[in-house]
């Protein structure tokens, strides 16, 4: 059976399931006006910077943090739906939201089947999956894709800020820097920052165990 699957059926503390949500704040939804695209470079130097114009929504419950991730990636690409609707079409329940199978599969129902899923199975991402993430963020920012990445665990972003999940979490990659060396998260369970920096090797770790939707 496929890794991610297994994980997903794993209950955390009798409410969340391994690849599922995060205790995020039970706040209400709060919608920011989308930014347009942003970019430092030309086609020739697309690698260095680029971020993405989303519609950020925090998630409004402590299960959501799937729908509200997949529906931030949706809307840099002109799909307006509400978290409840993808919910519904992810089959988010109060134990989360299964793998990043199903959010690959709802973003490929709803956005014309550009997106896979690649898992990290190892407990520490090697040299090579944080290279093989590195690649697919560009990849897709650079289509106006942005990643949504099933996560677990702690990590510091570049400002230092802890962010702990660990009853794991959906967060929305929009963007990156440096090359992919530093990544732009979206994280729906922290309206008070919405987006902040990660450098690329703590976003692997994060994943590790997990998959992400590219």
């Amino acid at each position: 059976m496929n890794p991610i699957v297994q994980k997903s059926g794993l209950s955390v503390a009798g409410l969340l399931v391994a690849g599922g949500c995060a205790l995020g704040p039970a706040v209400a939804a709060q919608a920011a006006p989308a930014a347009p695209a942003q970019t430092s470079t030309s086609q020739t130097q697309r690698s260095a910077e680029r971020i993405l114009g989303v519609d950020y929504q925090a998630q409004p419950n402590f299960y959501y943090c799937g729908p509200a991730a997949t529906r931030i990636a949706l809307s840099a690409q002109g799909k307006a739906l509400s978290q409840d609707e993808v919910a519904k079409l992810l089959g988010t329940t109060e134990a989360g939201t299964p793998s990043a199978l199903d959010t690959t599969r709802v973003l490929n129902e709803l956005t014309g089947g550009k997106y896979r899923t690649t898992e990290i199975r190892d407990s520490v991402a090697r040299p090579d999956q944080v290279e093989q993430l590195r690649r697919d963020v560009l990849a897709a920012v650079d289509a106006g894709r942005p990643v949504v990445a099933n996560i677990k665990g702690t990590t510091v972003d570049t400002v230092g800020n802890p962010h702990s999940y660990e009853g794991g979490h959906y967060l929305t990659l929009v963007g990156y820097r440096d090359g992919g060396d530093t990544i732009r998260v979206a994280d729906p369970a922290d309206p008070a920052l919405g987006e902040y920096w990660v450098s690329l090797p703590k976003v692997a770790n994060w994943i590790a165990e997990r998959g992400y939707s590219s």
